[in-house]
């Protein structure tokens, strides 16, 4: 049983992601953040994910559906930091050991994160057609 299962979602704090923003290291030279609660929808969509024992070398739009998820505008250097934090994720953007059978998560673990659904994007029948719903 998980530490998520025992006690629900697990928030990452502002000091975290601060301390995880010096030592990602991005793909990209100028990389750009928002808002913290964009890393926070990210790390919660990759969370969700089916790990892979290893780099799956499949490429996808992962910030994009991303962002249509958590109904808010997420850069790719945001989902970079989120990998970064996640203990059972390896891998650079935008190939990680992730299952390409991408999983929906449930709308549940965007809970608390305020800056969440404030923006134009949902899940349309194109995205859904690769991803299972999160059990």
């Amino acid at each position: 049983m998980s530490v998520r299962q025992i006690m629900g979602t697990v928030m990452l704090t502002s000091a975290q992601i601060a301390k995880a923003k010096l030592f990602t290291p991005y793909i990209e030279r100028d990389h750009r953040h928002e808002h913290d609660d964009c890393i926070r929808i990210a790390y919660e969509w990759l969370d969700a994910q089916t790990k892979t024992k290893g780099i799956v070398q499949q490429t996808r739009p992962l910030k994009h559906i991303i962002q249509k998820w958590g109904g808010r505008y997420v850069s790719q250097s945001d989902v970079e930091v989120a990998a970064h934090m996640h203990p059972d994720i390896i891998g650079t953007y935008p190939r990680y050991n992730i299952s390409a059978r991408l999983v929906q998560p449930r709308e549940t673990r965007l809970a608390g994160i305020s800056e969440a659904k404030t923006q134009d994007y949902t899940m349309r029948k194109p995205e859904l057609t690769y991803t299972s719903k999160e059990a």
